[in-house]
């Protein structure tokens, strides 16, 4: 990030008006802030009750509570400020238009504190990522993970696994580089490979979670597919309770895919509502089949929906899915059946797991959104002690434990020299995931999402 050493300032509260703004500033010119604002600075980490002036003018903008934090030992690592002013937009205006006025001031880029906080070694990358989780959690699950790993959950276990590789390569290297001197045991490389196959055990475990960890922080993904006018956008309205979906008595309504974030007894669940299968000559709706299939092809659970009047059969895919343990049937409508025959569905039916339910009254949806629950908390319910949240963290240490399974094949060949290039392959790859080496192209993306005064 650019003009690494300017001080930068931001409103890091919600936006005004409101209660209290809360403004924070950083970096080298923060004491000069405080002195050109309020005429002094306070003792660290004290708040005091203080008029804040325009510099120049002189102008009271505002009183408020005003604190000084002297690096390193802070949330950024540099010297900071917070002003905590009253929330209206006027006020808050005034206060950041006399910090830009100040020379080497500039506000702050999005993420630009919690970069700061990283590159100074306050952060870890994985404590990083946890952070912007947190900002964004809409779930009690999502939050109790996300903050385990800003706590440090995986920082702390990926640096002691590459503290011990380190060990472990010291050791080869050793036997190699001082193979001839005589108090240098020969007995070097037998621990190393100990130390390699114990890491590569342990790493593996932690992969081993059926990416519950990213499945938890992405959310888990129901897609109500069916044929038309089986009532699918209906149920989505039902289980959303609001009139996400337009409902019409026309087939083909639904062309494009309709998604529902929900909180599901505390796990996040995305709802799909689909266009309905069927053949179709419209290019438009052809598309909108093709998508549906698509997503309910990728989702973690599909709700097929058919009309329990009409109901004769269950097309191929989701009969075919894992013997539809993926697929529950929805016999929507019963509300209608005593109005027309009810007509026996194939065995194709008989085998998938199905509820009757009515998608206008509400019968049988208690039932339905139960077992719902119970599927996600199986899919979910241990997810929170998960290591690994993100793609980012699978691939960093599927590269570390084939590193390490190279390694050991060679040290079993005697090959000293390309086992500790392999060891500090493995290295790298921790390295990369805590953000020690190689990290500037991934950066960028990570704090891209972050707000602005965080």
């Amino acid at each position: 990030m650019a003009h690494d050493r300017d001080t930068i300032f931001a409103l890091s509260s919600g936006r005004p008006p409101a209660a209290i703004a809360v403004v924070r500033v950083s970096g080298p010119g923060a004491r000069s802030a405080l002195e050109g604002l309020i005429g002094r600075v306070p003792d660290p980490r004290r708040a005091v009750l203080a008029r804040i002036r325009a510099p120049g003018s002189g102008d009271v903008i505002d009183s408020g509570l005003v604190l000084w934090f002297p690096g390193p030992g802070t949330e950024t690592g540099e010297d900071m400020a917070e002003l905590q002013l009253h929330g209206g937009r006027a006020v808050v205006a005034g206060v950041l238009r006399a910090l830009e006025g100040l020379g080497g001031f500039r506000l702050a880029e999005p993420g630009e504190f919690t970069r700061r906080a990283f590159a100074n070694g306050r952060l870890g990358l994985t404590e990083v990522e946890g952070l912007a989780d947190l900002i964004y959690a809409e779930t009690e699950a999502q939050r109790r993970q996300a903050y385990g790993q800003m706590r440090g959950g995986l920082q702390e276990r990926a640096e002691g696994w590459r503290a011990r590789l380190i060990q472990a390569l010291a050791l080869v290297e050793a036997r190699i580089d001082f193979s001839d001197e005589a108090d240098v045991p020969e007995g070097l490389i037998a621990p190393a490979l100990a130390t390699a196959r114990a890491l590569r055990e342990e790493i593996s475990q932690a992969l081993e979670d059926g990416r519950r960890g990213e499945r938890l922080r992405d959310g888990f993904v129901v897609a109500i597919a069916g044929p038309p006018n089986a009532g699918k956008s209906s149920l989505l309205n039902r289980i959303a309770r609001r009139e996400a979906a337009i409902v019409t008595p026309f087939a083909g309504t639904t062309r494009d895919v309709i998604e529902v974030h929900l909180d599901l007894d505390g796990y996040p669940v995305t709802f799909l509502d689909t266009a309905g299968v069927r053949p179709t000559d419209d290019p438009i709706e052809q598309e909108g089949v093709r998508r549906a299939q698509d997503r309910a092809a990728a989702a973690d659970h599909v709700l097929w929906v058919v009309d329990a009047a009409e109901e004769t059969s269950i097309p191929a895919g989701p009969r075919d899915r894992e013997e539809g343990a993926r697929t529950w049937v929805i016999r929507n409508k019963i509300d209608l059946l005593e109005s027309g025959p009810q007509r026996r569905p194939d065995d194709s039916a008989e085998r998938l797991r199905a509820f009757s339910v009515s998608a206008l009254t509400g019968a049988g949806m208690d039932q339905v959104m139960t077992a719902l629950s119970g599927l996600v908390d199986a899919a979910l319910g241990s997810a929170e002690t998960a290591l690994v949240t993100r793609q980012r963290h699978r691939a960093a240490l599927m590269e570390t434990v084939a590193a390490l399974d190279r390694a050991i094949g060679e040290g079993k060949d005697g090959r000293e020299d390309i086992l500790a290039e392999e060891f500090r392959l493995a290295g790298r790859a921790l390295g990369r995931l805590t953000g020690r080496v190689d990290v500037e192209d991934v950066l960028d993306v990570i704090f891209r999402d972050f707000c602005i005064g965080k």
